[in-house]
């Protein structure tokens, strides 16, 4: 893609890299020339993305620090530096009205969606801090922003990674770090079958068309690690705004 930086050279860590936006990135990254380190709970899907790659993988949860740990150890280890972690990895459930949500299953989600991101950016930030620099890319959402019924733990989850991508932001710029997320709004994934089938709160009843394919938030994770994203370094970047689809080089509408 002529709008997007050339990878080759540079390793890159994707969480929840065994189906949905995670696999369609490490797709899109290895044909920028990338190396690649995919990390996934299930090792056959996991497998069954990266073999065709060449890319390595480790199976673990991003809600166990010493899991991501591992996975930003085998990058450096592997490749001599981790130069961009995607912090990708989230689940949408426990969808429950919240006097009905599961305790457990709620907390759960919290590991996952914002306690994952933060063991990324813990694992990741020595290193690339030692080596001058580096790139943390975190998939958030409107649900940061808005909140919907039945949605409480992924609205709450991903707020607090979209605070936590901004201090990131301001511990990690002086020390070369581009930190940003990426909202991609609603994406033609498993995630909105599980939405859709749950028949809960006003975006289960969007039409299957009106989802953008996985590879164009894929394409703008890499877009994101050029010079191109500089100016929204701290923000976060919405897949539906025209103009950054323009400078992404996606189609418009959808």
């Amino acid at each position: 893609m002529p709008h997007s930086p050339d990878m080759t050279g540079k390793s890159v860590l994707i969480t929840g890299a065994s189906r949905g936006i995670g696999a369609e990135a490490a797709r899109v990254f290895a044909e920028a020339g990338a190396h690649l380190v995919l990390m996934a709970r299930s090792a056959d899907a996991l497998r069954d993305v990266a073999e065709p790659l060449g890319a390595e993988t480790i199976t673990g949860d991003v809600a166990d620090y010493g899991d991501v740990a591992k996975a930003v150890a085998l990058a450096e280890e592997r490749f001599g530096r981790l130069d961009v972690l995607v912090g990708n990895a989230g689940v949408i459930e426990p969808i429950a009205m919240l006097d009905e949500a599961d305790p457990e299953a709620w907390g759960r989600a919290i590991d996952i969606n914002l306690k994952g991101v933060f063991h990324g950016m813990r694992a990741a930030m020595p290193g690339m801090k030692r080596a001058g620099g580096g790139t943390i890319l975190t998939v958030s959402s409107g649900a940061a922003h808005d909140a919907y019924e039945g949605w409480s733990s992924y609205c709450a989850s991903k707020a607090g990674a979209a605070m936590l991508t901004a201090a990131t932001h301001g511990e990690g710029a002086a020390h070369g770090l581009r930190v940003m997320g990426l909202s991609p709004g609603t994406v033609a994934t498993q995630m909105q079958r599980d939405i859709k089938a749950s028949g809960v709160n006003p975006v289960s009843r969007l039409d299957w068309s009106d989802h953008i394919p996985a590879d164009w938030p894929a394409k703008a994770l890499l877009w994101m690690c050029g010079s191109g994203a500089d100016g929204y370094l701290g923000q976060e970047i919405r897949l539906r705004d025209p103009g950054i689809r323009a400078a992404i080089g996606l189609e418009s509408g959808a």
